[in-house]
């Protein structure tokens, strides 16, 4: 009898240690959950279930001219990302040009060239964040702003099924 007793003691203690750890979980998971919020932006964009038909650069200046708030910050927004890709071509260029000059190995140059990119891209998007001010911009906010105009839009037309949202 006594050690029936001593097994429900320590079922009770056990339960009480994975009651502690999932509780403990829980909270880890609510924790992390709310320190990558910013990746649902993605999911509205990225998890449909069919894919928005592509857009022409005159579609995105079209809203750049009806949207008063987010078509100016997505213009910024554009500009910079042409600033990176320029530093991403400059840096994979320069990058792997100095690397064969110096090396004549092929494959070095490739991942000189690839790495360059990297780091060019990187740079460029330093220098157009603090150059056109875009820390002070809702990146997000206007490209997800577009996602939806586009997407009203295409309904719209009927190139979505489905209704505009209002």
């Amino acid at each position: 009898m006594a050690v029936q007793e001593g097994s429900s003691s320590s079922s009770s203690s056990s339960s009480t240690a994975t009651s502690m750890v999932s509780g403990y979980l829980s909270e880890l998971k609510q924790f992390w959950k709310a320190r990558f919020s910013f990746l649902n932006y993605h999911k509205k964009i990225l998890g449909r279930e069919e894919p928005l038909p592509r857009w022409t650069s005159d579609d995105v200046e079209e809203f750049i001219a009806s949207d008063p708030v987010y078509g100016p910050q997505l213009r910024t927004v554009r500009q910079a990302t042409k600033i990176a890709n320029v530093g991403a071509l400059i840096g994979a260029v320069t990058t792997a040009g100095v690397s064969y000059k110096y090396s004549k190995v092929p494959h070095g140059a490739v991942l000189a060239f690839g790495a360059g990119a990297l780091f060019g891209f990187t740079f460029g998007g330093e220098i157009a964040n603090h150059w056109l001010q875009i820390y002070r911009l809702e990146r997000e906010e206007a490209t997800l702003r577009f996602f939806y105009w586009w997407e009203d839009k295409c309904t719209a037309k009927g190139l979505l099924p489905g209704r505009p949202r209002e």
